[in-house]
């Protein structure tokens, strides 16, 4: 009996409009292809990690965004997420400075880039468009993670 195995690499591309509910589908738009491609051990950590890029699409713009999914050869997955601003905040804007502030322990917000900064194994954005016009296409900021990342255990 012959078997047919999944292409390797593997994409998933989604475009969400610009609407609260869009990180929700994106949330689950990932635990679904993860689970179908048997990489249900990385889900909680790139479900956390693309539902803080998705959001800063949207509370950054007044654009749709994009969602790709790109499962790669050696098991690993790159996420990458479009949106319309063309501003690469750090630590995705690769000119050295990885600081980004913490978050007030009591702030409603401002913690996602640090957890993408933590829990991925690399990260980077890009400027798109021909900025000699100052009409950039907006930014791609990417993440890559293992097969088998996890998120650490909580302790109380």
């Amino acid at each position: 009996m012959v078997t047919v195995a999944p292409p390797h690499p593997w994409v998933y591309a989604l475009r969400l409009p610009h609407d609260p509910r869009a990180v929700r589908v994106a949330r689950v738009t990932v635990r679904a292809a993860l689970d179908g491609h048997g990489m249900q051990d990385a889900a909680d950590v790139v479900e956390l990690l693309t539902s803080e890029l998705v959001t800063n699409a949207y509370r950054h713009t007044k654009g749709p965004a994009s969602l790709r999914l790109t499962g790669l050869s050696d098991g690993r997955l790159r996420v990458g997420v479009w949106d319309s601003d063309p501003r690469i905040p750090a630590p995705f804007s690769g000119t050295g400075d990885d600081s980004v502030p913490l978050a007030p322990s009591d702030a409603e917000s401002g913690r996602g880039l640090c957890l993408v900064r933590e829990y991925a194994d690399s990260w980077g954005g890009w400027a798109l468009g021909d900025d000699t016009l100052r009409r950039g296409a907006g930014k791609l900021l990417w993440f890559e993670v293992g097969g088998r990342a996890r998120l650490p255990l909580l302790r109380k």
